[in-house]
C-alpha cells in the first residue's frame, strides 16, 4: 500500500522545483532547456493527480495527454493544445535527433507563462 499524501507531495514539490529551474533556465538563455523544464513540470502536476485519482503510483510515461486522461480531469481546449505543444520540447530533451531551433525570446516567455496558469488551474485540482 503506497502512501497517497506522501506520494502527491513528492510529485508537486518537484512540480514546483521545476517551474522555478525553467524560469532560471530561460532567463540565462537557455530557452529549450527551459522549455523542457515546463513540460517536466507539468508533467510532474499531473503525476499528483494522477496518483490522487487512481491511488497508485503513475505510470513512466512522459505523455501528458495520457497522464491527463489517467487523472481524470477536464482541461480548456487551449490548455489541451498547450500540452501538446509541451510535448515536443520534452522529445528534444531526451532525444538529440529531435532537437529544433529554439523559439524567439517572446514565444519562450509566453510558453513559461502559460505554463505557470496551468500548474495554477492543476494545482487546484488537487
Amino acid at each position: 500500500m503506497i502512501d497517497i499524501d506522501k506520494q502527491t507531495e513528492y510529485w508537486q514539490s518537484g512540480a514546483e522545483n521545476d517551474i522555478e529551474t525553467a524560469g532560471i533556465l530561460i532567463a540565462n538563455k537557455k530557452y529549450v532547456e527551459g522549455l523542457f523544464f515546463c513540460h517536466l513540470c507539468i508533467e510532474k502536476i499531473l503525476k499528483a493527480l494522477v496518483v490522487k485519482e487512481t491511488r497508485q503510483i503513475p505510470p513512466k510515461s512522459h505523455n501528458l495527454i495520457y497522464l491527463r486522461d489517467l487523472a481524470r480531469i477536464d482541461v480548456t481546449e487551449e490548455q489541451q493544445l498547450f500540452m501538446a505543444v509541451l510535448m515536443k520540447y520534452q522529445l528534444e530533451g531526451r532525444y538529440p535527433e529531435c532537437y529544433p531551433k529554439s523559439p524567439s525570446i517572446e514565444i519562450v516567455n509566453d510558453y513559461l507563462c502559460k505554463t505557470k496558469e496551468l500548474l495554477q488551474c492543476l494545482r487546484q485540482k488537487l
